[in-house]
């Protein structure tokens, strides 16, 4: 099966198998406080999944504002962007986390979810080589072996870095791994380079790998996904749920060393390596609400999936870019 193809169906799937886990008591301590919905958050259950690569969930998650106003919250564990589109799509969570070239894949293939708040514009992907290693520019990418996670940012990254040397994804050997098994590949020498994501990446780094090549503009936004279900049968939640993602927010640049914590204990890694990532790459302080910014930045990468293959043609880019994003939960936040 060629890449292009396997790519292609990367966002249907079966339903992710995850943990759900429950929120954590809340904090004393918060910057400010989210609106109430009201006696409708009692006896709701909402499925939020978290991830590591969004540290704005594991606050919400940790301080357990959600429960606070009465709802029941199902959290469960994203791997990638692929699997939390994945869990979407099968109806497994309402809310999901990805990157927005992901979240941009998804929509152009049908999937019914829409952005509703952007979490942040990271340095997330880079390429990474391990200590050692000859390959200094993209250039010497060409006939190596190269781990990324196919419909994910360090995919599309991986693919833009290729065609500004002059290279496709036909002169290398892609191997679709999931992040940490991208990683793990890399260190077994069974892959030249990794198309890498934090905070994995930031572990490698720690480790002695070297990030090959770097370039933010490649990366696209860190965006929480709703499905579509949610956002039509209850608006109310999906405000509650993007006002706690506000809140986690201020909560976060007002407490760097607690939110870099946060994610040390919840990736397993160490607080040094949290607190590079929260401080130098992160980028949390960026505007929430959807719009031109993203867009700018999806165009691009949606004209590479319609060459890939990944998507049929460019009107259903088109089409996807005007219908995915849901601004007035973050608008209403912001307010």
């Amino acid at each position: 099966m060629s890449l292009s193809r396997r790519a292609l169906g990367f966002t249907a799937g079966v339903a992710l198998a995850a943990l759900a886990l429950t929120g954590c008591v809340a904090g004393e301590d918060s910057p400010a406080e989210p609106a109430a919905s009201g006696a409708s958050a009692e006896g709701t259950t909402l499925r939020l999944d978290w991830a590591t690569y969004n540290p704005l969930s594991l606050i919400v998650k940790d301080q357990g504002w959600l429960e606070e106003e009465g709802y029941t919250v199902e959290w469960v564990q994203s791997l990638g962007s692929s699997k939390a589109n994945e869990a979407l799509r099968a109806g497994a969570i309402d809310f999901g986390s990805t990157a927005g070239s992901a979240a941009l894949l998804a929509r152009a293939n049908g999937a019914p979810q829409q952005i509703v708040d952007v979490v942040a514009q990271p340095e997330w992907a880079a390429l990474v080589v391990p200590a050692g290693s000859d390959i200094s520019s993209v250039e010497d990418l060409k006939g190596k072996r190269i781990a990324a996670a196919l419909g994910t940012d360090p995919y599309f990254f991986l693919v833009q870095a290729l065609e500004e040397a002059g290279l496709s994804v036909d002169d290398v050997t892609v191997e679709n791994l999931l992040h940490a098994d991208g990683w793990a590949a890399l260190q077994s020498g069974s892959v030249d380079a990794w198309s890498g994501l934090d905070p994995i990446m930031a572990t490698a780094e720690a480790s002695g790998a070297t990030l090959a090549y770097r370039n933010l503009d490649f990366n696209s936004y860190s965006v929480l996904n709703a499905s579509e279900d949610i956002i039509t049968q209850n608006p109310d939640a999906v405000q509650d749920v993007v006002d706690a993602y506000e809140r986690a927010r201020a909560w976060a640049l007002e407490n760097p060393e607690d939110t870099a914590q946060i994610l040390a204990d919840a990736a397993s890694i160490d607080l040094a390596v949290a607190q590079k990532v929260i401080d130098e790459r992160e980028g949390l302080d960026t505007d929430p609400v959807p719009g031109d910014a993203l867009n700018k930045v999806l165009a691009p990468i949606g004209a590479i999936q319609v060459s890939l293959g990944d998507v049929a043609d460019q009107a259903a880019i088109d089409k996807a870019l005007d219908e995915l994003f849901a601004p007035q939960f973050a608008e209403n936040a912001a307010g």
